[in-house]
């Protein structure tokens, strides 16, 4: 049964193949749990053949949800806040190369939000098992605003399931 989502709650995605990527999403869970003054609820990590530029290390790929009271706007200023601590500089990256930490925005409340710099729910998230892997660890019976289907319908119908592999860990 789908699941309406709460005007609060936000998921987003945590990625890396860089440095040590499990210190790096140890020390953003902290920073969102300081920041909200609440627990952040995790999936399992995954580990992710590249996607787009296939030459570079396997990703670290895992989602957060945490109880947000401001806006999507001011939710990632503080994930490139939160990257740019962990050494990310996104000015001379290569689109899809490796990476230190990545912070998405997959799914801020029922916002549906799309601008330059900020689209809510995530655009490519229904293309992205990296991510739809992990968030359905969180919430399978989650409708996205804007979709028809749950995460876990979404996730069932990707034929690349066997580019993500659960590890049994979690952060």
């Amino acid at each position: 049964m789908p699941a309406p989502i709460s005007e609060n709650t936000a998921y987003l995605a945590l990625g890396g193949n860089l440095g040590d990527v499990r210190e790096a999403f140890r020390h953003v869970l902290a920073r969102l749990a300081e920041v909200t003054g609440r627990p952040v609820r995790t999936s399992r990590l995954y580990q992710t053949v590249p996607w787009g530029e296939p030459n570079q290390p396997d990703f670290l790929n895992m989602v957060a949800e945490i109880q947000w009271q401001g806006s999507p706007r001011e939710l990632l200023n503080l994930a490139l806040t939160l990257e740019r601590e962990r050494h990310r500089d996104r000015s001379g990256e290569r689109r899809w190369g490796p990476r230190t930490l990545d912070i998405d925005l997959l799914v801020v409340g029922p916002h549906s939000i799309l601008e330059p710099d900020l689209s809510v729910p995530h655009p490519r998230l229904e293309q992205r098992t990296f991510v739809l892997a992990p968030l359905a660890d969180l919430a399978p019976n989650l409708v996205p605003p804007g979709w028809r289907k749950t995460v876990r319908e979404t996730l069932e119908g990707r034929t690349d399931r066997d580019t993500v592999s659960p590890l049994d860990e979690r952060i």
